[in-house]
């Protein structure tokens, strides 16, 4: 094989072997910045993942990657005394309510926007437009806390799923584009039919636009399962609602913080494994749905 391979180098013009030159000289750098990205983005979870066995004094005072004594107890821990098992439910409910809340909502927008006209949709869609380039930030957490707690939303999860809901003004302008993509036919067939508009959007829009609503699902999912800042908030007043990355962060502030990281490493351990396991079982779907709406624009 050898042999051959420089039988042919040898039979190359000096164009041609300058060409091959710069292709190798390409690949090479090509598989060797997927594979940096790959180490840079692998290491940070693989260490936490070792270290969530580890002790506290091997975490802080360094040493190899590898536990000298592989340490269950630190998830026992976890969920016995620290009720971490609570905290995960708590962030699997507001993750799944908030996925469902952006399907459904984003999904009803879109079809409206794409498929019907009403006076001010111009304006409305000019707005939604201009608030993607819109971020208040913390600023709305307390008003938008009162309104929740003037309806009785601060008491259980679906308030806070609906809050990091929001107005989706990027889901709905993906989503939109895919319904536009529906051949009109379809809804005119099925009005002729006697559809209404919810058994259209049911029936035949929502079927075909599946590969983006799992998308957006995906996203909201990552979302709400790793915020802290408007989940730390709103459960100030109900610790039992607190989620798990809320649980995880506390361990800072506790009054064993300096025996706590450990403990705060098996619980990233805890966060970071449902989240690799809703994309891997999404993975397919997620793929389909950004290719297809690379390919319909």
């Amino acid at each position: 094989m050898e042999k051959t391979h420089r039988l042919r180098w040898a039979e190359m013009r000096p164009s041609e072997r300058r060409d091959a030159a710069v292709s190798f000289i390409g690949q090479v750098l090509k598989w060797a910045f997927v594979g940096a990205m790959c180490i840079f983005t692998l290491y940070p979870v693989i260490y936490t993942l070792l270290g969530s066995f580890k002790t506290n004094a091997e975490l802080t005072l360094g040493g190899g990657i590898l536990p000298e004594k592989w340490q269950i107890e630190n998830y026992i821990y976890a969920f016995q005394k620290l009720e971490f098992g609570k905290y995960t439910l708590n962030s699997v409910v507001l993750a799944l309510l908030t996925a469902l809340f952006t399907v459904t909502t984003a999904s009803m927008a879109a079809y409206i926007i794409a498929r019907r006209e009403f006076p001010g949709k111009k304006l409305l869609t000019t707005s939604y437009l201009l608030s993607m380039f819109i971020s208040v930030g913390s600023v709305a957490l307390y008003p938008l806390y009162g309104l929740l707690h003037a309806v009785g939303l601060t008491s259980n999860m679906v308030g806070l799923a609906l809050l990091l809901t929001g107005g989706q003004a990027a889901n709905i302008f993906m989503v939109s584009g895919f319904v536009r993509s529906v051949p009109k036919e379809l809804d005119e067939a099925a009005t002729i039919d006697g559809a209404g508009t919810f058994r259209i959007f049911w029936q035949i829009i929502v079927p075909a636009i599946k590969p983006i609503l799992g998308v957006i699902a995906l996203f909201a999912f990552r979302t709400a399962w790793n915020e802290f800042v408007t989940a730390q908030v709103f459960t100030m007043s109900n610790p039992g609602l607190k989620t798990l990355s809320v649980a995880v962060a506390n361990l800072r502030y506790s009054a064993n913080a300096a025996a706590e990281w450990h403990i705060m490493t098996a619980g990233a351990s805890i966060a970071l494994i449902p989240i690799l396991i809703v994309y891997l079982l999404a993975n397919r779907q997620f793929i389909t749905g950004l290719t297809a709406g690379a390919v319909k624009g």
